[in-house]
């Protein structure tokens, strides 16, 4: 009878199991066992689908497909197991549920660049000692149930390693040219075509070798060599095809070559091909290999079949639980020129024979100017083909086979998005942060071929910075802008670049960072635990970008008209059910107002607050000629969801955004605590007024970064006044602030507009006591260091006034005390001199009470 409950519960499974009632019962157990798990999945997939139908629930609880990810750089050998472990576990605790590892140089300069005496130089990439390391990293993912995948190779550009040889290897087309009077027997030995021994690369390599910054010698663009076809050619002007002579087949192994040349005078050139040399980077040195040879087959399927028997082998029973995904970036690895098998894919593809166009590589014209021209976008075309149906295909089947996600970054390369997209499982595209300001790189043709192919979510490499804007200076409220304006491009999940593995314990701070790139999403940021508010902004926003499916932008579909300060509005839309989302983003970092304009009908709209979390309804619009219009006020950097789901009823009364009047300001002294574990002064300082820290005459205070505590007790005669909402404005906060009135958690403010909403009750008229915690940036900290004697020895840097560590110090390695005692950070790269400009800091107010009229 139990059996046949279980059977009933099941449904459909467990009926058709009934049904075979000549199977062992051992294997009817075994098969309901199966089965209600099956059926429990589906249920759980069915519970999905019922909250991303409704919009609300998964914006009050964002799903974890709508939580972002960290781009976790692992910086040469200098790595340890605790410091995986916190920086998963704080990766958790914050609101992340997925990290991407590569390992990378110590430090990226923007190349890679060495930091010398590392305490566990053991740790290379893709040896026992870093595999021990990844698969720690993998055990914890699992018991955090966070996702966890890496970069295909070592570096981040593109594929390939140390296990590539030269034949496996990019290759390029290279010739030799020997000129001859005809109407005579040729007699000669056909030079073998050189190149440049140097690597046929982008960028150059810190090389520990020789030294230097260059584009390293490659002894197998010398000894590596194939020999495609030899063909005589008139020697000068545009090349008749009829005048081209196949001398293939008349050269010996050793380049001796015997002709009858027609009268004339002849080019006989040698085609044959070389190893570019190109080489993944940025790269521990020990672990800088040949990128492989994307379009050859053999080539492909040898480096899937390395990378995927290396994970098997130590990570087997965590892939897909645990180890979940592999990675390839925006493609730097340059164009090759040749292949092994590329005369028969050309036939196949083009349907003639490539051998008489061969000279077009020697810059001569074949035929014609238009035949050559023909030529190159065919020869173009199949390298395109070949990426398709080579080096994606080949990564997509191999990686589906084996469980594991494939992600990417598709573009930069040689190939047609709209033909790659289907092929892959996971895209990202990328953004930057040049100047301050959103800046997509191929962002928008990624996102267009995306959503040809179908797909809905757009993930992005999100605020990748470099050195002139991100130096431990970045703040929420400074990304806020940038990310808005990326997800009304159409992104709708973030990854973090980038999140440093900090090897390190908490006294070495700022800690590892990547060195010139990468905004510092660190967990030793200064602003790490109260800009947990930034990831659930993200969250929120991202839950409801992800919801439904996207309405392509149209001229129409959304108007507005700056009516006061100035505004630069940006917007997406979704739809589904009849619902209409749009998310409206002021990327100015100016306030104003706008009349809105939506075509939409007949509905209500509602604001959906992303970064409180608070939902209501708009009392002003009006439903004019297809459209609702909706006066809007915004603040710097603002951004709201509008929603539209509900069939216009009675119209409340009331503004949309209330005006807001002071009740009272909270003059006078502050009580200020600094911490002395970063050089404040030990014990609270009176404050008399609010002000800069930088303008302070104490040193400890002037080059503070970190926590203050600022405490004022105060009275306002009445209790709560009225029963319009309340806020505590803190006027001007650099750079984040938590907040708590009469032992009560108002939350974080992190962003425009700067208050703290009071709930009912929790207001005195007497007696009061208000706790601001204000965190800073790192920047004034490192500049204070700046001005004591150095106890470290650090590199120049390529660009820019930098510098990066050139190896770690004995007072470090010894675990002692610092030599130079007014320092108090630890780091490898340096953006700072004694001389560079402090970043105003603290609360500088005024701070007031203040109501909605």
């Amino acid at each position: 009878m139990k059996l046949l409950l279980m059977v009933n519960s099941l449904g459909i499974y467990g009926k058709k199991i009934w049904q075979k009632r000549k199977i062992d019962t051992v294997l009817i157990l075994l098969l309901l066992f199966f089965a209600r798990a099956n059926a429990q999945t589906a249920a759980g997939f069915n519970k999905n689908a019922v909250q991303k139908n409704d919009p609300a629930a998964v914006f009050r609880n964002p799903p974890e497909a709508a939580k972002p990810g960290v781009l976790w750089m692992w910086m040469g050998s200098n790595l340890s197991k605790a410091g995986i472990t916190k920086d998963l576990e704080e990766l958790k605790k914050a609101g992340y549920n997925r990290t991407t590892m590569f390992h990378l140089a110590d430090v990226t300069t923007p190349w890679a660049g060495y930091i010398g005496k590392s305490s566990t130089p053991e740790i290379i990439s893709w040896t026992e000692p870093w595999w021990k390391m990844v698969r720690h990293a993998a055990e914890e993912s699992k018991r955090l149930g966070m996702d966890f995948g890496m970069f295909n190779s070592p570096g981040y550009t593109t594929t390939g390693g140390k296990w590539i040889t030269p034949e496996l290897s990019m290759q390029e087309v290279s010739w030799s040219e020997t000129k001859v009077s005809g109407n005579a027997r040729i007699n000669i030995n056909l030079k073998r075509p050189e190149v440049n021994p140097r690597a046929n690369q982008h960028f150059p390599h810190h090389n520990p070798e020789t030294g230097k910054l260059e584009k390293p010698e490659i002894p197998a663009r010398i000894t590596y060599y194939k020999d495609i076809a030899v063909v005589a050619v008139p020697a000068s002007g545009i090349i008749p095809k009829k005048s081209i002579v196949d001398l293939t087949s008349k050269m010996q192994a050793d380049g001796y070559i015997q002709w009858d040349a027609p009268a004339g005078e002849w080019s006989i050139y040698r085609f044959g091909h070389t190893t570019r040399g190109t080489l993944i980077q940025p790269a521990q040195w020990e672990a800088t290999g040949l990128e492989n040879d994307k379009i050859n087959q053999a080539a492909m399927d040898f480096h899937m079949d390395y990378v995927i028997t290396e994970i098997r082998k130590h990570l087997g029973d965590l892939i897909g639980n645990g180890f979940t995904h592999l990675h390839f970036d925006s493609y730097e690895a340059g164009t090759p020129t040749w292949t092994p098998l590329m005369r028969e894919e050309f036939l196949k593809r083009k349907g003639y024979d490539i051998i008489p166009y061969l000279p077009s590589f020697a810059k001569r014209i074949v035929g014609s100017k238009e035949d050559s021209a023909k030529f190159a976008q065919d020869f173009d075309g199949t390298i395109e083909d070949l990426y398709r149906d080579v080096y994606f295909t080949t990564i997509e089947k191999k990686l589906r086979a084996a469980n594991l996600t494939f992600l990417c970054e598709p573009y930069g390369g040689p190939w047609r998005q709209d033909d790659i997209m289907p092929l892959i499982h996971n895209v990202m595209t990328e953004f930057w942060t040049h100047n301050g300001k959103y800046a997509p790189y191929e962002l928008d043709p990624t996102v267009a071929a995306l959503r040809k192919s179908g797909q809905n979510i757009v993930e992005a490499e999100a605020f990748t910075g470099d050195y002139k804007v991100s130096k431990w200076n970045e703040t929420p409220a400074w990304v806020k802008s940038i990310g808005d304006a990326a997800f009304c491009a159409g992104v709708n999940r973030m990854i973090l670049h980038r999140f440093v593995q900090q090897p390190w314990t908490d006294k070495y701070k700022p800690g590892a960072t990547m060195g010139q790139w990468g905004t510092h999403f660190d967990r030793t940021q200064t602003w790490w635990e109260p800009g947990k508010a930034l990831v659930a902004y993200w969250a929120r926003c991202q839950a409801l970008l992800q919801w439904g499916k996207i309405v392509l932008p149209s001229d129409d579909e959304f108007k507005y008209d700056s009516t006061a300060g100035k505004t630069d509005l940006k917007q997406i839309h979704r739809a589904a059910d009849g619902i209409d989302i749009y998310f409206i983003a002021n990327t100015a970092r100016t306030p104003g107002t706008a009349n809105c304009s939506f075509k939409i009908s007949g509905k209500q709209p509602e604001l959906w607050d992303p970064v409180s979390g608070a939902m209501r309804n708009l009392p002003q619009f009006e439903d004019i000629d297809g459209y609702t219009a909706i006066p809007m006020k915004f603040d710097s950097a603002q951004s709201f969801f509008i929603v539209f789901r509900s069939m216009i009823g009675s119209k409340s009364q009331g503004l949309n955004f209330p005006d807001t009047k002071p009740i009272a300001t909270l003059t006078g002294s502050w009580q200020v605590k600094f911490d002395p574990v970063w050089g404040g002064p030990k014990e609270p300082l009176t404050f008399a007024s609010l002000q800069d820290w930088t303008t302070h005459t104490q040193s400890g205070i002037k080059y503070f970064s970190g926590t203050a505590l600022y405490t004022k007790s105060f009275d306002i005669g009445v209790t709560q006044p009225g029963s319009n909402p309340l806020y505590l404005d803190l006027g001007v906060v650099h750079h984040i602030a938590r907040v708590k009135l009469n032992g009560r958690d108002l939350g974080v403010v992190w962003t425009a507009p700067w208050r703290a909403i009071i709930p009912s009750g929790v207001l005195k008229a007497k007696g009061n006591k208000v706790e601001i915690l204000v965190t800073n940036v790192w920047a004034n900290r490192l500049i204070g260091d700046e001005q004591e004697p150095s106890d470290m020895e650090w590199s120049a840097a390529p660009w820019g006034d930098q510098q990066y560590l050139k190896e770690f110090p004995e007072w470090f390695l010894k675990n002692q005390s610092r030599p130079s005692k007014g320092r108090y950070c630890f780091t490898t790269w340096n953006y700072f001199t004694k001389s560079s400009p402090l970043i105003p800091s603290g609360l500088l107010g005024p701070v007031t009470l203040v109501k909605e009229q």
